[in-house]
């Protein structure tokens, strides 16, 4: 793939996938179900969307509040201990 435009545009496909995937309903019963948040998930899809399309201080801003609420629950579940 020699087109950056191609390339880009394949990528918005992918991510924009991504996100009907993780909204559909049968979907996020089984990430629920796993103990996974699917509101963070699609933050996290945001967060790489933002980076892959250069918007890195965005991207930075997802990412991290998706990594500290991650933290967070991980934090809750173990007695205030964060599982490695």
């Amino acid at each position: 793939m020699s087109d950056p435009e191609g390339a880009a545009d394949e990528l918005a496909e992918l991510l924009d996938e991504l996100d009907t995937v993780l909204k559909h309903p049968e979907i996020d019963a089984h990430l629920t179900a796993r103990g996974i948040n699917t509101s963070l998930a699609l933050l996290v899809a945001d967060g790489l969307r933002a980076y892959l399309e250069g918007r890195k201080r965005e991207a930075a801003d997802d990412l991290s509040t998706a990594a500290e609420e991650i933290a967070a629950r991980l934090g809750m579940t173990s007695g205030g201990q964060l599982l490695s």
